[in-house]
């Protein structure tokens, strides 16, 4: 599982509502921006996101597909994204760690979002086999990582970047980076936007 007790975790999200200030920060507000901007398509069918802690990003997912699951080790991070994603009947919430527990079935989007350099290098390449194994033949991998070093952890932002584009080997459609964020967008099969639109098919789905 993770490099870091998944009781770490549990105990992080027990003690603060919003451990990562996702609601006042403002690289936070930030990086969602730029993660939902870099999606190639206004809408998908269905959506995984582990790692989701309090569901503030879910939520932004969730005006954008017709299904979305999201998943946590921590107990009360799923509690709080409970609260967050309340009342939205196509969102499913459990709790569970990657790549040990994952869901049934197969997705068109999957968002790695800043918790790929939490696993262990042996778990992280057995998350790219649960990656290659669910996702739709014209499915799009979301990754998004925080640059600097991460307190007990071997990996880092770049080195998850490139152990996902190595293992599963998805061309690159999108690629974003600065000081402190890394973002890439790769598709299973390349379907630039700009020809969908020439064969008329600019639904997006």
């Amino acid at each position: 599982m993770t490099r870091l007790d998944a009781q770490a975790f549990e105990r992080l999200h027990a003690q603060h509502p919003d451990p990562w200030h996702y609601h006042t920060r403002w690289y936070e507000k930030r990086k969602r921006d730029l993660t939902m901007a870099m999606l190639t398509r206004e809408r998908y069918r269905r959506v995984f996101e582990p790692g989701c802690s309090i569901g503030v990003l879910s939520a932004a997912l969730a005006k954008r597909c017709d299904a979305l699951w999201v998943q946590d080790v921590s107990d009360s991070a799923v509690a709080h994204a409970c609260e967050a994603l309340e009342g939205l009947s196509h969102v499913s919430i459990t709790c569970g760690a990657v790549p040990e527990q994952w869901p049934e079935g197969r997705f068109d989007l999957i968002v790695i979002s800043e918790m790929g350099y939490y696993l262990r290098p042996e778990a992280l390449k057995t998350l790219c086999a649960r990656i290659d194994a669910s996702l739709s033949d014209d499915g799009e991998l979301l990754a998004c990582h925080w640059r600097h070093p991460i307190d007990g952890s071997d990996l880092d932002a770049k080195s998850v970047h490139e152990t996902l584009a190595e293992r599963l080997g998805y061309p690159v459609h999108g690629h974003y980076e600065d000081c402190d964020t890394l973002i890439d967008l790769w598709q299973r099969t390349p379907s630039p936007v700009a020809a969908r639109q020439a064969f008329g098919n600019d639904d997006r789905r």
